[in-house]
């Protein structure tokens, strides 16, 4: 089977590098997108010491339209095309009742949560429109689905990429383009730390007394997706820990 070239957003850490690992072990060649280009400078080496992929990196801010323009245009212009794109990029910051949380916070969310996975989709699928194929994973959470207490703006925004994500596939029905959406519980990866604007204790904290789910369990789900013949599109796939009964309903031993 020809390789495929998987374009990854927030590939640096977590969920992200998971997937990169996973659909390089499967024989794919990767575009690495990411603002921490160090992290994806070694990544990419060591992905290259175990198999024969194809690597490219790009630091990419996905907040910054002119950023995403200029890296699609790039791979354009090498002849790259983009046959999976995983935007996973996203992330939660601060934990706070809505009348009491920052506005920074707030935007951070909302411009990386969904403008970012817009901008980023919306110059992708041009290409992939063009090519009649394709195949859009988008990260959301149970968070999208449940709302929680102190996390509004969070849960509104991962809310938002489930809706954007069955409003392109009516769009694009008359293609051969996939649209996946993937909705993670708890997984025990830097998310907290960011959450937590870089209190790690206050982060472990999050994951005691219950057996989170890996970055790697996530990556299996999105190889799986991706790996399904022409005429199979999984819509969605919700994932949680054992001991989690909803978006935060979660036991502790």
């Amino acid at each position: 089977m020809k390789a495929r070239n998987v374009f990854i957003t927030g590939a640096s850490s977590g969920i992200g590098k998971a997937t990169a690992y996973k659909f390089a072990e499967y024989g794919d060649n990767l575009i690495l997108c990411a603002r921490r280009k160090e992290n994806l400078n070694e990544i990419a080496q060591d992905i290259k010491n175990k198999w024969r992929s194809h690597i490219h990196i790009y630091e990419l801010d996905v907040t910054n339209y002119e950023n995403v323009s200029s890296v699609v245009k790039d791979l354009k212009d090498k002849n790259i095309k983009i046959d999976i794109l995983v935007n996973n990029a996203g992330l939660a910051s601060g934990l706070d009742k809505f009348q009491d949380s920052s506005i920074e916070d707030i935007e951070n969310m909302i411009n990386t949560n969904l403008k970012g996975l817009v901008y980023v989709t919306r110059k992708v699928i041009e290409q992939m429109v063009g090519d009649n194929s394709g195949h859009i994973i988008n990260m959301g959470s149970t968070a999208g689905i449940y709302a929680y207490e102190k996390a509004a703006v969070y849960c509104a925004s991962k809310a938002a990429v489930k809706t954007l994500s069955d409003g392109i596939r009516i769009d694009v029905i008359d293609k051969d383009i996939k649209i996946t959406t993937i909705q993670p519980g708890i997984v025990q990866t830097d998310f907290s730390e960011v959450r937590f604007h870089g209190d790690s204790e206050r982060a472990e904290g999050v994951y005691k007394g219950i057996e989170a789910l890996q970055p790697e369990d996530i990556a299996d789900v999105v190889l799986y997706v991706a790996n399904q013949p022409k005429r199979v599109q999984i819509t969605d796939v919700t994932i949680m820990a054992n001991q989690q009964g909803t978006g935060f309903n979660i036991y502790r031993k």
